[in-house]
């Protein structure tokens, strides 16, 4: 088999689970019930979240919250402070990506401050 196949959840609660740890990228799925958040954080790559159901309240930095719906992908880059929530009824159910992997990218800029 050439392939991998990857599985992720299908629960209607909130979940936060790794899919893929690979070099090239690190898949991460989230699935968040009404008013249910993410821990702020930075962003330790490139990120793209993709929206799979419901909308997706980001705040980035100093900016206001701003929404994003179903069938957007929004990239964040690195080093951006994160505020992620759902604060609509409908389950909210994304996939981040970051390209590289995280570990990867570290190594990456630390190569260019060596420079």
């Amino acid at each position: 088999m050439i392939e991998n196949i990857f599985n992720y959840s299908t629960k209607e609660e909130k979940t936060i689970e790794q899919i893929v740890q690979d070099d090239a990228a690190q898949i991460n799925h989230m699935i968040l019930p009404k008013d249910a958040a993410l821990p702020e954080h930075y962003s330790n790559s490139n990120v793209y979240m993709i929206v799979m159901r419901g909308n997706l309240s980001l705040r980035l930095d100093d900016q206001e919250p701003h929404v994003y719906k179903y069938g957007q992908i929004v990239k964040i880059p690195f080093n951006t402070r994160m505020n992620v929530s759902n604060r609509d009824d409908q389950i909210l159910e994304f996939m981040v990506v970051k390209a590289p992997h995280p570990k990867i990218f570290k190594k990456h800029l630390e190569v260019m401050e060596n420079e």
